[in-house]
């Protein structure tokens, strides 16, 4: 009996393990498009001081999610991320990370420079993995597109760093909407007080000695060589074009993500500008095309969705400028949060926001007092806290399993509308010069979006930002 009873536990043993070797299955055999076989998910980091840092640290403190891999091209900015995870092992050079270690991980979050974003992005993509990408999720229209398409392609779950959208603000200013509070829009407004870097200046003459822990070509990554210049890591970089996408891309995607949301906006069709400038000396005004001008006033001509009655204009102003204060608004009475916000004009009323959705309110506020309008949209648990754990269990999930707040087929068009702005900006500083004067031919034209063919139609100048030329030794997107 001893003998038999031996035999049914080792019986009974042998089968467990069995089962338990069936069902824990090798990343490697389940190939691109997998999901996790386990309720956490392994993250790989590209860019992991600033920023970054405080990604990596969200998405840990999900609870559901472990650090895997680091990688960062300068050392010293990585250095807190490092001593917080460990067990993270560590890379500059992000495509030996993901050629080296891409069947140990399921996702990559990307918080480097926006020059970057996008060719870091889609090789991760093309091996199958999840991706967060912080805005704006390209520095190029091209890019921009390329992504969106790409994330349905490869099947894989995306969300745009844009943590504003996860919050219950946007949500409520949909259900105002919808019980037409405000009539049907046909305005907004967006503003913001950045930059708060430097630009609308030359680029520096003064070479400077790169740190010995940066990998300054790797930083340059797609852009075009050059020498290194003090202060332009690690933030100075968002008022250079080759880099940065200006104060548009810095806060546009908090500022407009509401207003796309509300109004089901997609695709642009023209643009115009103005722009501020700066003194050369004091009888010069004078214009830098490599650095994003110190203010700027876009507005955009969104056509009709199923949510409005008629196009939509939207104004965009930084560098300090606000639109004129509604009158509805009493003369004491913070507009926006004071330095940023989205006003929402329509036939019945306004509405308003701060940065990130935060704080909407009718207008005159008085209209906020005992306001009870049913709830028809579902809240993202901790709000934008909510935004890093909602990426985390939708790509444990799988792709199509989980609703999110900014995956590319939402956050793609809103950058691209943040991008076709840029080209009127940029469009701006373009010299004609035939007969050896200076020309603005940008100042005055209105630029027509040919959103298919993804060039504007009237002023081809402009059309070489669509999508840059990347640095030798970068290949350009493709899927």
């Amino acid at each position: 009996m001893n003998k038999i009873a031996n035999n049914r536990r080792d019986f009974i043993k042998t089968t467990a393990i069995a089962a338990a070797a069936f069902l824990i299955v090798p990343r490697h055999v389940l190939g691109r498009g997998y999901v996790a076989p386990s309720d956490r998910l392994s993250i790989a980091s590209i860019g992991v001081g600033g920023k970054g840092k405080s990604d990596i640290a969200m998405f840990a403190k999900s609870g559901k999610a472990t650090i895997s891999y680091l990688c960062d091209v300068d050392t010293r900015r990585a250095a807190e991320s490092v001593k917080a995870f460990p067990k993270a092992k560590f890379y500059t050079d992000w495509r030996e990370m993901l050629d080296k270690e891409h069947k140990n991980f399921d996702a990559v979050s990307v918080s480097t420079p926006d020059h970057n974003h996008a060719i870091q992005a889609l090789a991760a993509m093309q091996l199958g993995k999840h991706v967060y990408v912080q805005k704006p999720m390209a520095h190029d229209i091209y890019e921009a597109r390329m992504l969106t398409q790409a994330a349905k392609k490869y099947k894989v779950v995306t969300q745009m760093g844009n943590q504003g959208a996860s919050n219950d603000g946007t949500r409520i200013m949909k259900e105002w909407h919808e019980a037409g509070l405000i009539g049907d829009v046909h305005t907004i407004h967006a503003w913001t007080d950045r930059p708060v870097w430097p630009q609308g200046i030359p680029w520096s003459a003064n070479k400077a000695d790169i740190p010995k822990e940066l990998d300054w070509d790797l930083w340059l990554g797609t852009a075009p060589y050059k020498d290194y210049v003090n202060k332009l890591v690690p933030f100075n970089w968002r008022g250079w074009w080759d880099y940065g996408t200006g104060a548009l891309g810095d806060m546009g995607c908090h500022l407009l993500e509401a207003p796309f949301s509300v109004l089901n906006l997609k695709y642009a069709k023209d643009v115009q500008c103005s722009i501020g400038s700066v003194y050369v000396d004091e009888f010069q005004r004078g214009y830098f095309p490599e650095s994003c001008p110190p203010s700027s006033h876009v507005t955009l001509t969104f056509p009709k969705t199923k949510k409005t009655n008629g196009d939509i204009a939207v104004h965009w102003m930084d560098g300090g400028i606000q639109p004129e204060r509604p009158s509805e608004l009493g003369p004491n009475e913070i507009f926006g949060d004071g330095g940023n916000g989205t006003l929402f004009t329509g036939t019945k009323g306004k509405m308003m926001c701060d940065t990130y959705g935060l704080n909407p309110r009718l207008l005159p506020l008085s209209k906020n007092e005992n306001l009870n309008i049913a709830q028809k949209y579902g809240r993202v648990n901790d709000g934008s806290e909510g935004h890093y754990k909602q990426w985390v269990e939708a790509s444990i999930a799988g792709y199509g399993k989980k609703e999110l707040s900014s995956p590319f087929e939402i956050a793609g068009p809103l950058t691209e509308a943040l991008l076709i702005a840029n080209l009127a900006i940029r469009g701006y500083d373009l010299k004609r010069d035939e007969l050896g004067e200076d020309v603005y031919p940008g100042r005055s034209a209105k630029l027509l979006w040919d959103n298919d063919a993804m060039r504007i139609t009237n002023f081809d100048e402009v059309n070489q930002f669509v999508k840059r030329e990347y640095r030798q030794g970068w290949k350009a997107l493709t899927l």
